[in-house]
């Protein structure tokens, strides 16, 4: 597992840090951690994981104990088994990953990633990450749910297919929109193809908002053959 101990050797990080200041994005203070930059370490430490009640099928955060399963996948089964989600998309979490997803701080994928190597991952036969559009590759420079494929096949020993999901379809932004729209924009963005007969496939995403994105590209693996999809993410956020 990643630590602050074991990511840039000390003196490293310290000459990298005066080099290139930063003030923390949340609490204002200096950086005090080049592999962390700009979140501060003790805001970092902040970011905890989700325990609370969810849905068991998409991880949506429940008030209460009592429920099972949301509103939406009573309505409509997902095609996805399950989700699993390390924290809730608030906070300092939320910002880590804004930092790292808008912000271009790639750097930022070893220690996010390795908030997954906590939880209890169950065996998949491979692992697939939701893909980027080519046009949108070279803008972002990097896919940020591959980067923390790489970290959780590194970790569970699990390979990853890098040409089995491919997004084929430029969409708008979906940050504020709601599930309704961002299916709309999201039907037939996703197809799949390779070997995924009979296999159990492991989707990563950095969040999951609605479910719409993991829908589909679910729909395309599982189109493809493969025999079930569970997802992976960082963050789960709640109703927008």
């Amino acid at each position: 597992m990643w630590s602050f101990s074991t990511g840039l050797p000390s003196l490293i990080s310290h000459v990298m840090d005066c080099v290139y200041p930063a003030v923390c994005p949340v609490c204002g203070d200096r950086s005090d951690l080049f592999v962390l930059s700009p979140v501060c370490s003790s805001c970092w430490s902040q970011i905890s994981r989700y325990q609370g009640p969810s849905c068991r099928k998409c991880g949506l955060p429940f008030v209460s104990d009592h429920a099972r399963l949301c509103g939406g996948c009573l309505k409509t089964d997902p095609l996805f088994t399950q989700v699993i989600a390390y924290g809730l998309y608030d906070g300092v979490l939320k910002e880590a990953i804004s930092q790292f997803k808008f912000h271009g701080l790639r750097r930022l994928w070893r220690p996010l990633g390795s908030l997954l190597s906590v939880l209890e991952i169950p065996r998949y036969d491979v692992i697939v990450a939701v893909p980027l559009t080519a046009r949108g590759l070279r803008q972002r420079g990097f896919n940020q749910s591959l980067l923390i494929a790489r970290s959780i096949s590194g970790e569970k020993g699990i390979p990853i297919y890098l040409d089995a999901l491919f997004k084929i379809k430029e969409t708008p932004p979906q940050v504020g929109l709601s599930a309704g729209v961002r299916r709309s924009n999201l039907k037939g963005a996703f197809t799949a193809k390779g070997d995924l007969k009979g296999a159990s496939v492991l989707l990563v995403d950095d969040v999951v908002t609605t479910g719409a994105t993991v829908g589909e590209c679910s729909k395309a693996l599982l189109k493809a053959g493969a025999k079930e999809v569970s997802v992976l993410a960082i963050a789960r956020a709640g109703l927008i």
